[in-house]
Formats: C-alpha cells, sequence, structure tokens
C-alpha cells in the first residue's frame, strides 16, 4: 500500500472534519511488532482481523490487541454460517485494496461495494482513543469513538458491534 494511498484517506478524514491525529513509525506487521516500535501512543492499539465464513461473506473484526479471540464463539456471536476462517490475501487486497500488516477499519474506505461487514467489539465504545492503521503500516492513526463513528457515517456504512462469547468450556 502506497503512502499516497495513507494520506488520501487521511485528507478524506480532514475533508470530513473527523479530527485524528496521526503518528509515524517503522513498519510493523504484528501486535507484537507494534508494541515493540509505537512509543507511547496513548489509547487502545487494535486488532483486526478480516475474516471469512462457509459463505464467503467477508468480515473485518476489530478489538482490543490483548484479546484472545475464539473464531468459533464469534462465528455463533455474528450469525457466521459454516465457521470463520482468515480471508486470504488475495481477497484483502482485491476487496479492501490492503496488503496483510495493514488491516484496520480505515480500510473500509476502499470497500466501495460494501462486500466486508465491520463487526467491532462494543467493549471499543468505552475507549477514550482508538488507534489503528490508516491502510498503511507505517502510521497509526488515533480516532475517538465519536471520530470513528463519523467514519463509518461518511462512508455509509452501520457496523455491528459485538461481544464475543468466551468458548464452552470442557469442564
Amino acid at each position: 500500500m502506497s503512502i499516497e494511498r495513507s494520506d488520501e484517506i487521511l485528507q478524506y478524514l480532514k475533508d470530513k472534519s473527523i479530527v485524528v491525529e496521526t503518528f509515524e513509525h517503522p513498519p510493523v506487521h504484528t501486535v507484537e511488532e507494534s508494541r515493540a516500535l509505537r512509543g507511547d501512543i496513548p489509547g487502545i492499539h487494535t486488532k483486526n482481523l478480516f475474516l471469512r465464513d462457509g459463505k464467503k461473506r467477508f468480515f473485518l473484526f476489530v478489538t482490543d490487541e490483548a484479546a484472545t479471540v475464539h473464531l468459533k464463539s464469534l462465528a455463533k456471536t455474528i450469525g457466521a454460517k459454516g465457521g470463520l476462517s482468515f480471508g486470504s490475501a488475495e481477497a484483502l487486497k482485491e476487496l479492501l485494496g490492503i496488503e496483510p500488516g495493514s488491516v484496520s477499519i480505515l480500510a473500509l474506505y476502499n470497500d466501495a461495494n460494501q462486500a466486508v461487514t465491520p463487526v467491532i467489539d462494543v467493549r471499543l465504545r468505552s475507549a477514550e482513543r482508538i488507534n489503528c492503521h490508516p491502510i498503511i503500516n507505517s502510521r497509526t492513526t488515533s480516532l475517538s469513538v465519536t471520530a470513528l463513528d463519523a467514519f463509518l457515517a461518511a462512508i455509509g456504512r452501520e457496523a455491528l458491534f459485538t461481544m464475543p462469547e468466551d468458548p464452552p468450556s470442557n469442564g
């Protein structure tokens, strides 16, 4: 993903009067790399999972980076058919125009056909700031929940807010 495309989305946010703060850093591909390189950017840092179900429906699940995600339980919670698995790099590029390592709620900007359903962990609603990549993994954009809502409204999207269930215990 190019820096120009990231600049485009940041300009879009500015044009829509959506206030964000963006930080530059070396490229990161995993939550672990992000923790090591991001410095002291305040707020909740997100884990973003590009998923598909057995009916080839695509989802973008956004949660706290520290959360453990149980795909079987999440599938049940969101009504996915045939379980959930990770979407391919090819589908990620085709639908959201991004590469693995740059997955973010802001990538929905590229989803003109609204082929990907945004699913957000409801616990993020209580965060003062939410941090994500602006479709490039060498930047982190920090935005309020209000700004996130404004972004989703500006692109004509509604997110499914959900509380993922813990998996059933074997005891």
